[in-house]
């Protein structure tokens, strides 16, 4: 037998062992990076540094997601909102509150108030907002009831086949951007005549507006 194989080949069990091993530890780190709650996992609701309350200023308030996030309709990305866009009101509001202290800090010194993002898909996925925003896809479709949520949580899964439900049958979230009652920003806003309305007027919005989202790999993994 060892005229058959040369002695290198004792140690191709350890050179086995030690790739398998290696094989794992990679598999293991990805799925533990990609599963966790920033992405996967409904119900990731990380504390803020300021405990900003979208059930008080989204709902019974009704400002609308727009003016804090003001470049959903013409950037990729949803940004965050500055000390100065929460000073146009706190400045005369709860001036002296504890709790906007880290408001406050940001405004004087132009430091950005450090926000833990929830929302996001991994780094191998290409998603823009304002495309789906601007077709009429509504912010509750990805996000939920934001509007009555004193802290922030996932509430989508956000995952592939969650993307490719919608993107398949689009008609079934689509609404008339031209309509005021329908604004995207109107969380609690259902087509009157139900689903099959619904559908109905989305069929014609996909049509008019030649609306075809990818379903192949090349659309969101670029």
């Amino acid at each position: 037998m060892s005229k058959l194989f040369p002695k290198s080949a004792n140690r191709l069990p350890l050179q086995l062992g030690l790739f398998l091993l290696v094989l794992g530890s990679l598999a293991a780190a990805g799925i533990n990076y990609y599963a966790t709650n920033k992405y996967a996992n409904v119900g990731y609701a990380p504390v803020q540094p300021v405990p900003y309350s979208h059930a008080l200023h989204a709902g019974q308030l009704a400002i609308d997601c727009r003016y804090c996030h003001s470049n959903v309709e013409k950037s990729g990305f949803a940004n965050l909102p500055t000390a100065q866009t929460c000073m146009n009101c706190h400045s005369q509001v709860k001036t002296d509150s504890p709790l906007l202290a880290v408001v406050r800090k940001s405004y004087e010194t132009g430091e950005a108030v450090p926000w833990v993002q929830i929302h996001m898909v991994p780094d191998y996925v290409y998603f823009n907002h304002s495309v789906h925003v601007t077709r009429g896809i509504s912010c509750v479709e990805c996000h939920g009831r934001i509007d009555q949520m004193d802290v922030v949580a996932q509430a989508k899964p956000l995952s592939m086949s969650f993307c490719l439900d919608c993107h398949r049958a689009p008609e079934e979230h689509l609404r008339d951007t031209k309509d005021a009652a329908q604004a995207v920003t109107k969380l609690g806003w259902q087509h009157p005549g139900g689903a099959t309305a619904q559908t109905a007027q989305g069929l014609l919005l996909k049509q008019n507006l030649n609306i075809m989202p990818p379903q192949s790999c090349s659309g969101c993994h670029r």
